[in-house]
């Protein structure tokens, strides 16, 4: 568990623009790699997609784009004003097929098996109690339903001092709560340096 991680975002002064700036900017190694992240998701047309601590909704367009008009997307977070910019963003660029769901630090708060894919982009570290949050994705997906996790690697005397105190676990431990929740590790993706990208299967019963 990680209560009160989240509580900075929570402070009713938040500026929106502030993390824009923060998470949208080149040299952060997601940012940076955004639409090859999205293309090895393999996402298919039609299918409901749920990036899962959407933040400013650096990937939502092109979570859009992959899925198409008959698709969805649902960007989730636990932060108000975030969404309110996923969804003024959305009207912008005319995406149609993106909606909003503002979860807890206890759920997704998504309809049970509603859901193809579980997109979380360096935001696993941000449950504040993992093992109440994965039961309800594990409702929420499918038969077959997959998580797309991508996570910051946390090594020893590697990954930096900002990573070693703010993010919990490692990939090992973040891995096996994902499994005791009711999933298979399926795959890996090599693609970035400085995160990994795990894939899992919600098993079947």
């Amino acid at each position: 568990m990680n209560p009160g991680i989240n509580k900075s975002f929570l402070a009713p002064d938040l500026k929106v623009g502030a993390f824009v700036e923060r998470f949208e900017r080149e040299g952060r190694e997601v940012y940076d790699h955004r639409e090859a992240i999205v293309a090895k998701a393999a996402l298919g047309k039609g299918k409901t997609v749920a990036d899962i601590g959407a933040g400013t909704g650096l990937f939502t367009p092109y979570l859009s784009a992959a899925v198409g008009p008959k698709g969805t997307v649902i960007a989730v977070d636990i932060v108000p004003k975030f969404l309110s910019h996923i969804e003024n963003r959305a009207r912008e660029l005319k995406l149609k097929n993106i909606s909003t769901v503002l979860c807890t630090a206890k759920s997704s708060r998504l309809k049970p098996g509603s859901v193809d894919l579980v997109f979380i982009c360096d935001t696993y570290h941000h449950f504040e109690y993992p093992q109440s949050t994965l039961q309800s994705i594990h409702k929420a997906l499918r038969p077959g339903g997959e998580i797309y996790l991508i996570e910051f690697k946390r090594i020893k005397g590697e990954s930096s001092d900002w990573i070693m105190n703010h993010v919990r676990a490692g990939e090992e431990v973040f891995a096996k709560e994902i499994e005791n929740a009711g999933f298979e590790k399926i795959g890996r993706v090599d693609l970035l340096k400085d995160n990994y990208i795990l894939r899992f299967r919600k098993r079947a019963k």
